[in-house]
C-alpha cells in the first residue's frame, strides 16, 4: 500500500483538495485499494485542541463540481511521526517544504517533495485562500496528480 500524506500551510484548501482529487482518481481507476490518503497542516491555524475548520467553502465548491464531496474532513497538523507512517509527503509550495523540515528535523528518506515536483513544469501551487481562484488551483493540482500516478506507473 502506498501511503501520501498531502500537506499545505492550513490544511482548508489545497491539501485537502489534493487529497480528495486523489482518492477520486484512484477510487475511478478500480486502484483504491492500493493507496492509503490523509492531508494535514504545517501550521495551527485551523486546529484547536480536539478539532479543526472544516474543508473552506471554495474548495468544498469547486470539488463539487466534479462530483467530489470532503464530508467529515477537518483541519489536523502534520507530526513527527507522519514521517514514518507515510511513504511520501507532498506540500503545494516551498513555504509548505520548510514548515515540513522544521517538523520532521531531516528527510534521510527522500519522501519530502512538492506535488508539482512530479510534473514537466515544478512550481507552487498558488494559495487560493489569497488569490480567490479555486479554478487554477484544481488545475494545478489535476497537473500534479496525473504526474505523480505516472510516476509511480514507472516504479
Amino acid at each position: 500500500m502506498i501511503k501520501i500524506l498531502f500537506v499545505c500551510h492550513g490544511n482548508i484548501c489545497r491539501s485537502p483538495m489534493a487529497e480528495f482529487m486523489l482518492k477520486d482518481m484512484v477510487e475511478k481507476r478500480y486502484i483504491a485499494h492500493e493507496f492509503y490518503i490523509e492531508s494535514a497542516a504545517t501550521s495551527r491555524d485551523e486546529v484547536w485542541e480536539g478539532g479543526g475548520s472544516p474543508v473552506h467553502p471554495g474548495t468544498r465548491k469547486r470539488l463539487a463540481k466534479e462530483g467530489i464531496s470532503v464530508d467529515g474532513k477537518f483541519a489536523r497538523q502534520m507530526t513527527k511521526s507522519d514521517y514514518d507512517r507515510f511513504d511520501y509527503i507532498l506540500a503545494m509550495e516551498d513555504y509548505n517544504l520548510r514548515n515540513i523540515m522544521r517538523i520532521i528535523g531531516s528527510d534521510p528518506d527522500g519522501k519530502v517533495k512538492k506535488l508539482l515536483d512530479f510534473s514537466s513544469n515544478p512550481r507552487d501551487i498558488a494559495d487560493p485562500w489569497y488569490t480567490g481562484n479555486f479554478d487554477v488551483t484544481y488545475d494545478d493540482i489535476l497537473e500534479g496528480l496525473e504526474a505523480f500516478l505516472e510516476h509511480l506507473k514507472n516504479l
